[in-house]
Formats: structure tokens, sequence, C-alpha cells
């Protein structure tokens, strides 16, 4: 490892960014970087991975290009960068032509040492022509999941990435990501660096985000109570469709809530008011598909709502990881169903790609089923799948209510009975219509109303089958044949439970749909009261100057650095500098107007 000055990189933290000192994980990863080698980094969401290349590369002699999967990811962080007094440049096809040139040239010929690029503009023969012109010390992949089919959000443009090694020898790669398990880590650090890349893992762990599951059962009421309970806080609702999107947000909307669907066949003009409406308005409800969220760096999303089952652990941490960035309180909720699960496995099995692909992708499918079906604590579950260990953590659904495990083996023995009977050739339907003693055509048809497992199930209601169905599935005990349409399979573990050998223990099975609002609601306050108000006219302010700017508000400054603000009221530019996130530029702009808000406040106290 190479050498680098303690000293420098203190003095940039504090001059250049306004912070006195690093959160946790951020100086290791700074100083692996300025000591030469090429670096993977994985760190929660909201941990400050941006400050981790950014610092390096204002202190390197060499150029920075970093490279961004979105224009909005991109035009923001050079936003921010620019209102610290720091120069970058980005290049987008969101931008005109002249601009894009102007940048260029400042990058290429002036003191400019940021260049922010996506991979389709960095990667065009010409350019890669153009930057070897150029002293180029390091390349920085955000969003690095990116570049891998193991990952929650792979693009096919990322794999060029591999090439940057052989066409820039002498550059160091940094790669940062929320997201990546370990086969995830591997293939990145293979694709970057043919595995040369120091990992350094600052864990997966967010202690401010509460985890809840809740049967679906009526899915847009659930929704419904969820989010009139947290009137006046910003949200977001993944669903699985565009149609599903569409029909949440209009739900929504006709009962008062100020919801706004999002999703890729919305026109570009369109999104881009949507995603403005979302930064500054303090209570938009985003209900969209996956196409919304990367990027978006809002700091108080209090909750995230999954409508229907993700693709896996990975994709969901990273879209739970969109709540709460600021530290504070906030909440998770997904809905899970027999049909989502069904679906997604469907999804997956009529995919492209190799059958070690769709083994892989069916194996993290089984780990978040894993995650929903568990009447343990969320959180250690959660982290495990990332070989991380934790207490139980107190915060999530099961720990705050621990549910009650019943024996179902007698229950369990009539699906599987049924579908002994029936030959293992008929989907979930079918088999649940047998056991309930439903007098359907199909059922007559087959004669499956003389079979003795025919109404075993008859005092039961088909909700509780098809949870316990789920979960039979969810335990590996009946499997689901895609190739036979979703015909419902045994596997050796169902005859144990046939013939009374093995019980079959699962949590409470409650018939009636279970409302969002048994859901413990968290508190987002993280100072005191009589505070309060000032807060609120400080954000007000904000809102006001990153209008003028054009600017999201957290780019003026972050909620934390307004609730510090609002702690210690500065009233001095030395005691305003004092603030974390305040640097010197930041006290040039904004001083005065922070100054006479806070003088007014404390007058009338």
């Amino acid at each position: 490892m190479g050498q680098f000055d303690k000293a420098l990189i203190q003095s940039t933290l504090e001059g250049a960014f306004g912070f006195t000192s690093f959160r946790a994980g951020q100086e290791e990863i700074v100083e692996t970087i300025l000591g030469g080698d090429h670096v993977l980094a994985v760190m929660p969401t909201g941990a400050g991975k941006s400050l981790c290349f950014q610092l390096p590369a204002l202190i390197q002699h060499t150029k920075t290009i970093v490279i961004s999967p979105l224009v909005a990811l991109m035009s923001d962080q050079v936003a921010a960068l620019k209102d610290n007094g720091i120069a970058a440049e980005m290049l987008h096809s969101g931008r005109i032509y002249d601009d894009n040139v102007i940048s260029w040239r400042r990058f290429a010929q002036d003191d400019t040492k940021i260049l922010y690029l996506s991979p389709e503009r960095l990667m065009q023969p010409r350019m890669i022509a153009a930057l070897q012109k150029l002293p180029i010390g390091m390349f920085v992949i955000d969003e690095a999941h990116c570049i891998s089919k193991w990952g929650a959000g792979f693009r096919p443009d990322y794999e060029s990435l591999s090439q940057l090694q052989d066409a820039f020898p002498g550059a160091k790669i940094a790669a940062f990501t929320a997201t990546a398990d370990k086969a995830t880590r591997r293939d990145i650090a293979d694709k970057l660096t043919r595995g040369q890349a120091k990992m350094i893992l600052h864990g997966f762990d967010r202690p401010n985000l509460s985890l809840a599951v809740l049967p679906k059962k009526g899915v847009k009421d659930q929704i419904l109570s969820y989010v009139e309970e947290r009137q006046g806080q910003s949200g977001i609702i993944y669903c699985l469709s565009r149609k599903e999107t569409d029909e949440t947000a209009e739900y929504l909307s006709n009962h008062g809530v100020n919801a706004i669907a999002y999703h890729a066949g919305k026109d570009q003009e369109y999104r881009a008011q949507c995603q403005d409406r979302f930064m500054s308005e303090p209570d938009v409800v985003m209900v969209a598909t996956i196409a919304f969220g990367m990027g978006i760096d809002k700091p108080d999303i209090r909750y995230v709502i999954h409508a229907s089952l993700p693709s896996s652990v990975e994709a969901f941490y990273q879209e739970i990881g969109r709540a709460g960035r600021d530290g504070a309180a906030s909440e998770t909720l997904l809905f899970y169903s027999l049909q989502d699960m069904m679906k997604r496995q469907r999804m997956i099995f009529e995919s492209d790609g190799a059958e070690a692909y769709k083994f892989g992708e069916y194996t993290r499918l089984e780990a978040l089923i894993g995650y929903c079906e568990t009447t343990g604590c969320r959180r250690q579950t959660l982290l495990a799948y990332f070989d991380e260990a934790s207490a139980p953590c107190g915060n999530c659904d099961n720990c705050l209510s621990p549910p009650e495990v019943l024996d179902y083996s007698v229950d369990a023995s009539h699906i599987i009975e049924a579908i002994y009977q029936t030959g293992q050739f008929f989907g979930a339907s079918h088999i649940l219509d047998v056991v309930r003693g439903a007098a359907t055509a199909k059922v007559k048809d087959k004669e499956h109303d003389s079979l003795t497992s025919y109404g075993k199930g008859h005092d039961r209601s088909k909700s509780f089958f098809q949870t316990l169905l789920r979960q039979l599935i969810a335990r590996n005990i009946i499997s689901v044949n895609l190739e036979r349409y979703g015909a419902l399979q045994l596997t050796d573990a169902a005859d144990a439970i046939l013939h009374g050998q093995q019980s079959f223990m699962a949590g409470e099975i409650n018939d009636k749909a279970e409302t969002a609002t048994k859901i413990k609601r968290q508190d987002p306050v993280v100072m005191n009261d009589e505070d309060a108000g000032l807060v609120g006219q400080l954000k007000a302010l904000r809102l006001s100057l990153a209008q003028e700017k054009n600017v999201p508000a957290y780019v003026i400054f972050p909620d934390r650095t307004i609730i510090e603000i609002a702690t210690h009221k500065p009233t001095s530019r030395q005691a305003f500098l004092a603030v974390n996130g305040v640097g010197p530029k930041k006290v040039e702009a904004y001083f005065e107007a922070f100054h006479d808000v806070i003088v007014r406040y404390l007058s009338h106290q």
C-alpha cells in the first residue's frame, strides 16, 4: 500500500465537506484508495459512500471518472459537489450538446478533477480514446451490483466496464454498492479487477428500519389503512406490474392520498415531474415499479411498502434501503401471498439464461420466502443471508409480537393426501378445491369427489389452506413443477407427515385479513419537541433556496445537518461552521439566511 497524508485527509474533509470526523467505515475506504489498491466497498444505504470516493478524488493529482447508472443520480451528486465549491462535471444525454461540450472542456483542459458519466457514454471508442490522453487515476463504479448477473439490478451496459483494466492499466478501480451477497461480490471483483480488489464490508444492518410482513388479503385496503396512519410522511410503494401500479395509485388518490404512479411506461417528461414532486413535497407517496428508486437520494422517506413479493433478498434489501437515509426511525412492510410466490417462480422459469443462472435465482427467491415465513427475528434472518450475525432486533413484527407456533400436521396431511391421490398432476387451485370439498365442474369431471381426501378440510377457509400450502412449499415439503404448468408434487419430507412420522409446526394462521394498523408505528422524531418548530422553519428555508437553485433540498443541507443547526442554534459564522455538514462555501452562501431564521425564532422564545 502506498503512502497518504492523514493531515491532508482531515483538512480536506473539513474544508471541502464541512465534516469534523468520518462516519463508521469511511476512513478505511478513503485510506485504501489513497494507498493505491483496487477496492470493492459494501456499505449500507445512507452510510456516506459518495464521500469515500469524492474525497480521494480531490486529494489525488490525477483525474477521476465516476460511472453512475442514472442521470438523476449524477445530476444530484454534481449539484451537491458544486454547492460545496468543488469543481465537478457530467456528460449525459439529458443535456443539450453545447452544455456537454463545455463540461468536457472544463474537465479535459482545466483543473476539474471529477467527471460523471454513464457506462454507455464512457465505453464508446471515441470517449475511451479521448480519456487515454488524460491523466486518469481512478474509475469509480457506483451501484456496482449492476455489473453482476447475480446482483439485484443487473444492467447489460455495465458488463462492458470489465474492459477498463485493459484500456487503463495504471488506473485504480473503486467499486461501491449497498447490495451484494458473497457470489455477487466475487463476480464484481472478478469482472472489474480480475479478483484483485480489496473487499471492505461495513455491515448490512440498518437498525433504524423496522421490518414487517403481512399476508396479502385485500391489499389495496391494507395499504390504504397503513398510509392513512402516516399522513404527512413520504413513502414508496413497490408494485410488480405497471397495471398494479396505476390501479394502486388511483385507489389511494381517490381516498385523499397524495399518490403518484411511476413506471417505465410513462413518458420521460412525466417521470421527471414525478421525481421533482417526490423530492420537494413532504407527503408524496410514490407508487412504482422497480423503475423508480436507484439514484433517488431523498433522506426522509419514512416507509417502503412492497405490494408484491420482490425477486430476491438482494432486490428487497436494495429497495427498503431507500427508507430512512437520514438515520431516523423508518418502516418496511412486505405483503405476500401464495400467488406471488408462484408468479415469481414462473418468471424465473420462463426467463432467458443458463440453468446455473436460473438455479441461483431460485435460491435467492427461496431465501426471501424464508424471510417471509420465519417466526423468529426478521433482522437476524435478513442479515444471515449476507453472512452477518446479529442479536434479535426487538424492532421487527416478530420480535414485537412473537407469533404462536402451532401444530398443523393434520391439515398439512389433507393437502399432501389430495396431491398424492390426484397423481401429482394438478395445481394449487384444484388441490384446494378437493381438500375443501368444492363441487366444481373440474372436480366432478375428474371424479375427484370420490377420493378419501375430498372434503377433509371442509371446516377450514380457502385462505387458511392457501397460507398453509405456501408454508409447505416454502419448507420444501411440496414443490411446484413449472414444466408441468405448476403441478404440485411431493418431496420425501411429505411422506413422513402423511404417515404421522413427522409433525408440521408453523406460525399461527389467521383466517381474517390482518390490517396494516397492527404494525407498530415508528416515531421518526430524533430531537426534543421544543425545537421541532425551528426544524420546520429551517426546512422551509432550505426548500426555498433549493427551488431558487433548481436542486433537491438535501443538496443545500441534509436533514441531519438541519437538525444539528436547530439543536445548536448557531448565531455566528464560526458556530455555523462548526456544524457537521457545513463547510466554508456553505457558510458564505447560507449563513445570513439561516442566521435570520434562528434569531427570529430565539426572539419569540
